[in-house]
């Protein structure tokens, strides 16, 4: 700031300032940069798609908006305090806390429903031992298998949520960014790493980009239901042309013109 403002005036300036980005967040507006006035921070090319269908005079659809007030993973505490009341989320809550993977299930069923992400549906026993304990402990004491090889439990009530989603973190596993506007769980070949005709073993594929998703906020942005898949080659097929994207291993023969990858090793490289 300029030399001419005295120390007073510069602290009531930086407040005065730190209001007006205040104020803008609280009324859904997006964080700018003060130079360009272009959004900034990690969901800026989302709120760029949003500001673009605004200045058209159109309106965004009620997930969009949703986001737009307040994003899920800046509200964790108040879906602990609706978990202290055992209160049912209204319906934007309802989207958000789907971030987490609470889905609430009314009116079928007056409670969450709780999604897992598990890449490739890698489980381990004692995993699945305690997934059975939480469900009995804080759900309908059962759990469904979804088509993308991962895991879902039912019948948790709204004091139960967060025990859930935590309780499932002290076990290695997550329920982060599993359901409303996130990629969905990392499929890959369902005998991936014992199959002998496989030719790339997907674990590690499928292992990496979950890591990469559940950590790069910008991927938490994009359209609903988007998937992506891995198929080594394996005896049981993946079904990967069904997922917006697709990677398939396939066995070149020499002198087509395209070089011989070698198998990926397990860890990645």
């Amino acid at each position: 700031m300029s030399g001419d403002f005295t120390p007073e005036q510069k602290r009531y300036l930086e407040g005065f300032a730190s209001g007006l980005l205040a104020g803008r967040a609280a009324r859904g507006a997006a964080p700018v940069d003060a130079g360009t006035d272009e959004p900034i921070g990690p969901d800026a090319a989302a709120f760029k798609a949003q500001d673009r269908v605004l200045k058209e005079g159109r309106k965004l659809a009620d997930q969009e908006r949703f986001k737009r007030e307040e994003h899920p993973f800046d509200a964790y505490e108040r879906l602990k305090a609706q978990a202290d009341k055992n209160e049912a989320p209204k319906p934007a809550d309802n989207f958000r806390w789907r971030y987490f993977g609470l889905f609430y299930a009314a009116p079928a069923q007056s409670s969450y429903m709780c999604r897992l992400r598990m890449p490739n549906g890698i489980l381990k026993a004692w995993q699945l031992a305690g997934l059975a304990d939480l469900a009995e402990r804080h759900g309908g004491g059962y759990s469904h298998v979804t088509t993308r090889a991962n895991l879902q439990i039912r019948e948790i009530e709204p004091k139960n949520a967060v025990a859930m989603v935590e309780a499932i973190q002290d076990l290695g596993l997550c329920s982060r960014g599993s359901g409303a506007d996130n990629i969905r769980n990392v499929t890959g070949t369902p005998t991936a790493g014992i199959d002998p005709r496989e030719l790339i073993d997907t674990r590690a594929c499928a292992r990496e980009w979950h890591f990469h998703i559940l950590n790069e906020r910008a991927l938490y942005g994009l359209p609903r239901k988007f998937n992506v898949a891995f198929d080594g080659a394996g005896t049981i097929p993946v079904l990967e042309d069904t997922n917006d994207i697709a990677f398939a291993a396939v066995d070149v023969a020499d002198g087509n013109g395209v070089e011989r990858l070698e198998r990926l090793a397990h860890h990645g490289g």
